[in-house]
């Protein structure tokens, strides 16, 4: 009974030590190291300022009339093609063709005028000679010599004011043909009707300001105008590189160049705003007026270049660009000073102090710091 008693108790140990052996072989299996590894790799880095902008045609105009009246005919529709010279609408001319034919009456009376003063002048100046030489011989008055000569000045005078007033008249006359001329509407520039502000029958009243009736735009370029916060304003600079995207196509990117940033700003909601313009080509005119544009400005960039994640470097402090990363070494992480280029919040080009291939150990409580090193590892 003894000996049966001493074997099983031998039994139950060894059993025992195999499972504690078992347990720590599993434990020591599963344990993991207290932080993440990142490996260095190639990447693009892209960094940008990005806004909210609005198309709109580089080249437009606003087609008014310089004349009063009855809009009577708008020859074209939205979106028509239109040359320049070309006839697109008609003001109802009936009251300018009355002001230009009684002008022309009017010129008409004045030069009867003067042929019939002119007439009468001859024969004053007939007369006159006669009366001279009939005062030479001493054959008629001073009188009628003096009558003689009063009456050929006059007449010189009346001829001189209808002279006067032939010019006059022909100069209305000339603006009243103008004005006839305004009846009839052209286009000033060849483009695309994009809207239609005013409505046939209606009346213009171009006695205040120039009423406007239609706009031409040239499609084949337009002009992004995009707000800019003014805190982003100092990191634009003319001829940068932009691209936008559009509600409509939001994978296709269209690129420009940052072509001018107006000095005067917009107060939206006390939000500064200063409006960038850069142009973009148009040669399918499938970008239309008023559309909306997410528009990214192109700060810098850099194409597969060694990159590491910005959360897992910590900056130095009053060291631009110099930050410090804890890189996996044989003996554990160890701290290593690097230099950042372009970066996107994101991710950071590393212009030295890693390769490719180079490891780092990511913190999960990156922003913490413990005692014994730079930062808080913590087992995952």
């Amino acid at each position: 009974m003894g000996s049966r008693t001493k074997w099983t108790t031998l039994g139950l140990a060894a059993a025992a030590a195999i499972g504690c052996a078992w347990w720590l072989f599993s434990a020591r299996a599963d344990t993991r190291p207290p932080y993440r590894v990142h490996t260095v790799a190639l990447g693009s880095v892209e960094n940008t300022v990005s806004a909210v902008g609005v198309l709109q045609p580089l080249n437009y105009v606003d087609v008014g009339t310089q004349v009063s009246g009855q809009l009577k005919k708008i020859l074209v529709d939205n979106g028509a093609k239109v040359k320049e010279g070309q006839l697109i609408a008609q003001i109802d001319p009936t009251v300018f063709e009355a002001r230009v034919a009684a002008s022309e009456a009017q010129l008409l009376n004045y030069r009867a005028q003067i042929t019939d003063k002119q007439v009468q002048l001859d024969l004053a100046r007939l007369q006159f000679e006669r009366q001279r030489r009939l005062m030479t011989d001493r054959a008629t008055s001073q009188e009628a010599f003096e009558i003689a000569d009063a009456q050929r000045k006059s007449l010189g005078a009346q001829i001189a004011v209808l002279e006067a007033q032939v010019k006059q008249t022909e100069s209305t006359l000339k603006a009243d043909r103008a004005n006839l001329s305004y009846t009839n509407i052209y286009a000033p520039m060849a483009g695309t009707v994009v809207d239609i502000i005013a409505r046939q029958g209606g009346m213009l009243n171009a006695n205040q300001q120039a009423p406007i009736v239609l706009r031409i735009a040239d499609l084949d370029t337009m002009t992004v105008k995009s707000q800019v916060s003014e805190a982003d304003v100092p990191k634009l600079a003319v001829d940068m590189p932009v691209y936008f995207t559009t509600l409509g196509q939001p994978d296709r990117r269209r690129a420009g160049k940052l072509r001018q940033i107006l000095p005067t700003p917009e107060v939206v909601n006390n939000v500064v705003l200063y409006s960038a313009l850069f142009d973009v080509e148009n040669p399918t005119h499938d970008l239309l007026p008023q559309m909306s544009a997410q528009v990214f400005f192109v700060v810098g960039q850099v194409r597969d270049v060694p990159v590491v994640p910005m959360s897992a470097i910590k900056p130095v402090p009053r060291m631009q660009g110099r930050y410090v990363a804890r890189v996996v070494e044989v003996d554990g992480p160890a701290e290593r000073q690097i230099e950042i280029g372009v970066t996107d919040r994101i991710l950071g080009e590393v212009k030295s102090g890693l390769a490719v291939g180079d490891e780092i150990a990511i913190d999960a409580g990156a922003g913490a710091r413990g005692p014994g090193g730079f930062w808080r590892l913590l087992r995952l």
